[in-house]
């Protein structure tokens, strides 16, 4: 009984007492991973239904009091019994595996079938409630996890308009960053980021198209793994780009992360993009946590990116000292796509977007609130709240193009595939004879505003988003308080030797940081 008698008084201290206001990271459970949890149950220190509670307590007292992250749009009714029944499955020797009993959050542009609606962020889908479970929610459910709830996402993705703030949405306003609450999240899973930073959850799912998973890991200094497309099914979930969208796994170590990865693959007949996946999806990507994962690793230190914050340089270079010591070569690259790759990409995204909309619509049955991109448009113009602090310029152009039957949309992707793959990352890749490829993930998060929105200043998101090609982000240090991660990323279905990299970067460095909920910048000290 190793964790018994700490765990328990403390669980029971906890439940009877709110946290101080200094006092947030007072949690039992606190960077609690899946092989801990998973001991604590075997050993019968906790029950799932017991650490269920004990997240569902702490998001009352850390997202809708104190700091407000407000990082949840919604609470899953059904998270205690569902907890209880997989407690009685352990106790009769059905164990499903290692989700068995884990905490998880969804972006809510990932479809549940249950209490809880799918809204994109969105006020002209709020109660919208799909006719099935997404296949990555079917998958988690088997496994054994307990959703927890769905978070906030920058509305629509963040594919919408101009000038958008990441982490706001019409339905449930702004997600802060857990580091300092001014400070933005980044998006466009920004509830997923924030919740597994904070300890409101032990897991959870995002989704990408350019950035989506990796930049919030970034601003919330966790683990954010976007698989290559194909891998994950994305039926069930909300488009942008068929081309380019994919969900992934968020968590707080690479372990953790790549557990979660293993539990979501395989081929689904109605995502035809999985169908390529098959001689190369795992269900088990463990065995790729290896600590010497950088020994004779060729890396490509992708040099773009730097040049633009003299500190996030410095923690490049301390990172890519970490990987030479390990065993690792390192060789400056500057260029990996043509300029025109990112306009490609655009019109593809544009075009994929409307057909993809229209059909989501279509999916929700007859009791959609929306049936159609023409309905949504409309329904911003007339909300007072939607379209308050930014356009939706996305949506209008979407409407107004011909979709995936034109001939603009078969040149513009048959070019970014082109200028993406064969002459981007897979040129780049082969003339060097590399590995992998680094770069960081972002800089330190921004200040939020509404007016002006975003204001990016490092990324390096793109190559693999437009090639839909893996990337991993683990945290790398920090600058002032704020976390700072570092990008590793490759060819189409190169993930084992990503993680094998990652994980070894991750084990050597250990750059994650608890949040602490400052208000001000002024308060770091």
């Amino acid at each position: 009984m190793k964790y018994f008698f700490p765990w328990f008084l403390m669980f029971l201290l906890l439940a009877c007492t709110p946290p101080l206001a200094t006092d947030y990271n007072n949690f039992p459970f606190l960077e609690m991973d899946i092989e801990h949890l998973q001991e604590g149950y075997t050993q019968g220190d906790f029950t799932i239904a017991e650490v269920t509670q004990a997240y569902l307590d702490r998001i009352v007292a850390i997202d809708e009091k104190g700091p407000v992250l407000n990082s949840f749009i919604a609470i899953n009714p059904e998270a205690i019994r569902i907890a209880q029944s997989l407690d009685k499955e352990r106790a009769n020797g059905n164990f499903r595996g290692p989700l068995h009993g884990i905490p998880i959050v969804l972006k809510d542009n990932i479809d549940t079938h249950d209490a809880m609606s799918t809204t994109a962020g969105s006020r002209a889908l709020k109660g919208s409630k799909p006719l099935q479970d997404s296949e990555v929610t079917k998958h988690l459910r088997e496994a054994g996890a307990v959703i927890l709830g769905k978070v906030n996402l920058s509305e629509w993705a963040n594919f919408r308009g101009e000038s958008s703030s990441s982490g706001w949405s019409g339905l449930n306003g702004q997600t802060k960053n857990p580091y300092i609450l001014t400070r933005n999240p980044c998006g466009s899973s920004s509830g997923s980021g924030v919740a597994v930073s904070a300890n409101l959850t032990v897991l959870a799912i995002g989704t990408e198209t350019n950035g989506s998973i990796v930049c919030p890991s970034n601003a919330s200094g966790i683990v954010g793994i976007k698989p290559t497309v194909g891998l994950i099914s994305r039926r069930g979930i909300i488009p942008i780009s068929y081309t380019q969208d994919t969900a992934g796994p968020m968590a707080r170590t690479v372990r953790d992360a790549v557990t979660t990865l293993g539990v979501l693959t395989g081929e689904d007949p109605k995502d035809s993009k999985t169908s390529a996946s098959t001689s190369h999806a795992l269900n088990d990507y463990t065995p790729y946590l290896k600590k010497d994962g950088l020994q004779d690793k060729r890396i490509g230190l992708y040099t773009q990116p730097l040049h633009i914050n003299e500190r996030v340089d410095a923690l490049v270079y301390k990172a890519v000292s970490v990987l030479e010591k390990n065993g690792a070569t390192v060789i400056p690259i500057d260029q990996i796509n043509s300029p025109k790759t990112r306009d490609h990409s655009l019109q593809v995204m544009i075009h994929e977007y409307k057909d993809g909309l229209n059909d989501y619509f279509t999916s929700l049955g007859e009791e959609s609130p929306i049936k159609s991109l023409e309905e949504l448009i409309e329904f911003n113009k007339q909300d007072a709240v939607e379209l308050k602090y930014y356009n939706q310029t996305y949506l209008e152009q979407a409407q107004q193009s011909e979709g995936m039957n034109s001939e603009v949309y078969k040149e513009a992707l048959e070019n970014l595939k082109r200028l993406s793959q064969q002459e981007g990352i897979d040129r780049v890749m082969d003339e060097n004879n590399l590995d992998l490829i680094i770069a960081p993930t972002g800089s330190p998060a921004w200040t939020t505003d509404w007016i002006n929105g975003d204001n990016y200043h490092i990324g390096s998101s793109s190559p693999s988003a437009w090639a839909g090609y893996p990337i991993i982000s683990v945290p790398m240090g920090e600058i002032h308080g704020l976390p700072v991660g570092l990008s590793f990323f490759g060819k189409a279905w190169s993930e084992p030797v990503l993680i094998e990299a990652a994980y070894a970067f991750e084990q050597k460095t250990q750059a994650r940081i608890i949040p602490n909920f400052f208000k001000t910048d002024a308060e770091v000290k």
